[in-house]
């Protein structure tokens, strides 16, 4: 063996053990599409009046945020999910996720893709404009009534709306820009997805129920370009 023969002999080893190492996943993994701008939400601070989280020893509260009025119920477990395409949160059935409280910014599935939330620190600054849509008609022929991912009672008149990405529950300011209205909601639910009938349906940014749809007057029309902001919130 030549000086030259043992490096040509170790970088064979080398880079067999490396193609060797390669693993593919066997699943899709969805991340953040979201546009985070730096200091977006920047002095745009909201009073909150009341607590607006729910713990374990409240089922129902009611809080206030500038003019808008927000009534928080935990929904039954029994209760069918407003999402029922999600399949997993943080890695368990969701409803046994929901019980444990780990669904904040938990990752979570939904026909075998996995989406990750931002993190909460990343959402103080979430600033982004897209097609927003409404949901939840279907949801008043469900006797009794359905639940948010995260374990809330799903009101389709109250200013809820559904994210991919965002923690729930957390609040945003929704801004029609065909109209100019704008009102805050409180995000507590997953979507928009993509459907069969409609695959384009999951690029849009946000789902709002029908009431805030209303207050932001594209009921009829079913969907419309909007700005969407995280808000601060201050207890006062």
């Amino acid at each position: 063996m030549n000086r030259f023969t043992l490096p040509l002999l170790l970088l064979v080893i080398v880079m067999t053990l490396t193609s060797c190492s390669v693993i593919k996943t066997t699943f899709s993994v969805i991340k953040t599409t979201y546009k985070t701008i730096k200091g977006a939400v920047k002095g745009t601070v909201w009073v909150v009046r009341g607590t607006y989280q729910l713990t374990k020893e409240t089922t129902r509260l009611v809080y206030h945020i500038g003019k808008f009025t927000f009534e928080v119920v935990r929904a039954p477990l029994d209760y069918p999910l407003t999402r029922d395409d999600i399949q997993t949160i943080d890695g368990l059935p969701v409803k046994e996720a929901i019980r444990q409280g780990r669904v904040k910014n938990a990752p979570y599935t939904v026909k075998g893709h996995h989406y990750v939330p931002m993190t909460v620190s990343g959402a103080q600054t979430y600033a982004e404009t897209g097609l927003a849509s409404w949901y939840g008609e279907e949801t008043r022929r469900q006797p009794g009534g359905s639940m948010t991912a995260n374990g809330e009672l799903f009101n389709p008149n109250a200013l809820t709306a559904a994210h991919k990405y965002l923690p729930l529950p957390i609040h945003v300011q929704v801004t029609n820009l065909e109209n100019g209205r704008s009102i805050i909601v409180r995000v507590n639910d997953r979507g928009p997805f993509p459907s069969q009938n409609n695959p384009d349906s999951g690029k849009r940014i946000i789902d709002l129920s029908r009431g805030a749809a209303e207050q932001l007057g594209f009921v009829e029309q079913g969907i419309a370009q909007v700005r969407v902001e995280t808000i601060q919130l201050e207890s006062g």
